[in-house]
């Protein structure tokens, strides 16, 4: 049997565990977008040299050139109709030969639905250890106070544990494994904490087995 102490033991773990499982949250910061200035800037650069040429061709230009210079008006447009129709219309693929473009790296990267699958099971193991001590707090520490309950602390270090090494593992197989592991880390002690009150000789209990159960029906349904 234990007290008041050894539950302050164990929330003091599964609130580090929880520390971990939001930085684990956070999803991969994917590749920077370029600054708007700098697109701006370039952008504005190539504007300014197309003016500069094409003021120089117009005092250059003789009697007679007029039809030559409406021809090259009208060849960026149609270098410009050719890229829509091709798809690729991003201000660092214009006037650059298509070959170049595609080599240029990806800037973004769309999340598979195994990474929102992951992102989504974590945040509701957040929630779920996060209202577990809520209710350690509010409601099983003042019964304890009263009449002691058998107790499984090591269950809380081995919850935070695991929480520790997967956040080092931040992706693959052993990342989806500590993941798991954490999850029923978690049941466990849920379900141990269950038990105990079920000899507790009062009924007073009766409001934290219905918030037990309800914490563990949400994290079964992952």
């Amino acid at each position: 049997m234990a007290g008041p102490s050894a539950l302050l033991v164990s929330i003091r773990h599964q609130e580090g565990a929880l520390r971990t499982l939001r930085a684990a949250k956070a999803p991969h910061s994917p590749h920077s977008p370029p600054q708007p200035s700098h697109t701006q800037n370039f952008s504005a650069g190539r504007s300014d040299t197309a003016w500069h040429s094409l003021g120089e061709e117009m005092e250059v230009s003789e009697p007679g050139g007029t039809q030559e210079l409406e021809e090259e008006r009208k060849a960026p447009e149609k270098n410009l109709k050719e890229e829509e129709e091709s798809g690729d219309l991003s201000p660092l693929g214009l006037g650059k030969p298509r070959r170049e473009r595609l080599a240029q790296p990806v800037l973004t990267r769309r999340e598979t639905l195994r990474e929102m699958a992951l992102r989504s099971k974590i945040h509701r193991l957040v929630e779920a250890a996060s209202q577990l001590v809520q209710v350690e707090e509010t409601l099983l520490l003042p019964l304890l106070q009263q009449h002691p309950l058998p107790l499984h602390p090591k269950d809380s270090i081995d919850f935070r544990n695991t929480c520790s090494h997967l956040v080092l593992q931040r992706e693959g197989q052993q990342f989806e494994r500590d993941l798991h592991e954490a999850h029923q880390c978690l049941k466990t002690i849920i379900e141990k904490l269950i038990c105990s009150l079920a000899d507790f000789p009062s009924d007073s209990c009766v409001p934290v087995r219905s918030a037990l159960r309800q914490i563990l029906q949400n994290l079964l349904a992952m």
